[in-house]
């Protein structure tokens, strides 16, 4: 029998990326169109119920019908704002920086659309700045639905009137839902979920990877991340959520892990055709296979176990933008970062000799209680290649960010694990390096 097309609801958004050294600004339809794009990658039959100014909708029915959609529905009408969102770090590295222009003065009129949607049974929702309430009496008592509440849902409340209808909730690490709610400890997030009787629960976990807590069977599952170079992160947990509810309930298992390869497939590009060819390559592989390709796992409450010695010239005096944001992704990833310099003093020039040896014993002592060093050796900071010295004599794993390219000599190329002026490429290390002693812990 012929399934339903999949609808999905949500807002549309432009997307507009600032540029940055290396890479061109770039403007395309975001929102549930990121969600559209893997579905149309995958061949799976959907439909779209569109939230999003006037000025928009006939260049998003054209564009989305071009790319498999079946079925578009205005739903409701953004005023007050161009539903613009401007985005600082499209790779993000740490904080996106995600502006919504005009957020303030946004307001959303819901248009009666029951007889255009109510045929429809399966159901992804990505809340936005629309009412849920007030769509739901649009649907029938058959219709299932799926929740992607990243960023527009402050508590799982506004899920209640589902309850008992939903099939997953889907959360990502950098939701502020999740930094309120699950960011210490899961356990208070998934039994808040699971009031709501959802078959599964999808915790995004960036770099990490992703968990999947079947309420049904009480199995939990890890899906591993495939890093690689990002081009473009935006939207990648979109097509994550669209292509594991598009492949469906009773094997969600193998669906998140198909979801995951496609996200991993759309953060490498921002051209549709080169995402859908490699999403089909993809698609050909087993489960079995896809499963021994491996990955990276580390949960997020797992990394703070795992303590980063920084190894850098943090000194106060210095201008050192490189080293502040080389901290400011460890903890967006909810690393602990121990830096030597601020928690064991920083000394002025020509400190007395037994300060100096009880200051260098201190930063050494916290060293060793670090399982991996993070290094930033800005102007080939004698101390920092010190510091890295000494990790690599203890085995510890050294990831090397030299963004202004000035220590790539033999000893720092073949005794870091990652060496890179790329902050991206270097996180991707740290990851993998702390993935690898999570996984072989007792």
């Amino acid at each position: 029998m012929e399934t339903s097309p999949l609808l999905v609801v949500g807002e549309i958004i432009v997307d507009f990326t600032i540029a940055r050294p290396g890479a061109d600004c770039k403007l395309r339809l975001g929102g549930i169109v990121h969600a559209a794009r893997g579905l149309w990658a995958c061949g799976m039959s959907y439909a779209v119920a569109a939230v999003c100014p006037r000025y928009l909708l006939e260049q998003a029915r054209g564009y989305l019908k071009s790319h498999g959609c079946v079925d578009f529905v205005w739903l409701g009408e953004v005023m007050g704002g161009p539903n613009v969102v401007v985005i600082g770090d499209a790779t993000e590295v740490s904080h996106q920086g995600y502006q919504d222009l005009l957020r303030e003065e946004k307001s959303v009129k819901i248009h009666d659309v029951t007889n255009s949607i109510r045929k429809y049974t399966e159901v992804l929702v990505f809340p936005g700045s629309f009412d849920l309430a007030a769509i739901k009496e649009f649907f029938s008592a058959e219709t299932r639905f799926s929740f992607d509440i990243a960023y527009d849902a402050q508590d799982f409340s506004v899920l209640e009137g589902f309850a008992e209808h939903i099939n997953a909730i889907i959360i990502s690490t950098s939701s502020p839902l999740f930094m309120s709610k699950g960011s210490d400890d899961i356990a208070l997030m998934l039994k808040e979920a699971r009031r709501l009787d959802p078959e599964i629960f999808l915790l995004k976990e960036n770099r990490g990877g992703s968990r999947i807590f079947n309420f049904k069977t009480d199995e939990v599952d890890h899906v591993p991340a495939q890093l690689s170079s990002t081009v473009n992160s935006v939207g990648v947990g979109d097509v994550y959520s669209a292509v594991m509810v598009g492949f469906g309930t009773g094997q969600w298992k193998e669906a998140a892990w198909r979801g995951a390869m496609a996200a991993t497939a759309y953060s490498l590009t921002t051209y549709p055709d080169d995402f859908r060819r490699d999403v089909v390559r993809s698609l050909k592989l087993s489960f079995e296979e896809l499963r021994d390709l491996g990955g990276t796992i580390l949960p997020w409450h797992e990394r703070p176990l795992f303590p980063i010695y920084l190894a850098a010239p943090d000194f106060s005096y210095m201008d050192k933008p490189e080293v502040d944001r080389a901290v400011d992704a460890l903890r967006y990833h909810n690393f602990v970062v121990r830096r030597p310099i601020q928690e064991n003093g920083e000394l002025p020039l020509g400190s007395d000799p037994a300060l100096l040896q009880n200051t260098f014993l201190s930063d050494v002592a916290l060293l060793h209680e670090c399982k991996a060093v993070f290094a930033v050796p800005l102007a080939r900071d004698p101390g920092t290649l010190v510091e890295v010295g000494m990790a690599l004599a203890r085995s510890q794993p050294v990831i090397t960010f030299d963004p202004r390219n000035e220590n790539n000599n033999t000893m720092i190329l073949g005794g870091s694990a990652t060496y890179s002026d790329d902050l991206d490429v270097c996180l991707n290390g740290l990851f993998v390096a702390i993935s690898k002693l999570w996984m072989s812990r007792p």
